[in-house]
């Protein structure tokens, strides 16, 4: 391997973490928003 070799990219593994951790963020954000507007409204 050359130095001037692109480097590899994550393992699918990590990767795949990362998208979970992702997708798990939006939904704790967007749950968050509509427990907001639920309070708000009571």
């Amino acid at each position: 391997m050359l130095w001037s070799d692109p480097e590899e990219g994550p393992p699918k593994e990590m990767r795949d973490a990362q998208t979970m951790l992702r997708r798990a963020g939006i939904v704790i954000a967007l749950g968050m928003v509509l427990a907001m507007l639920a309070v708000g409204l009571l």
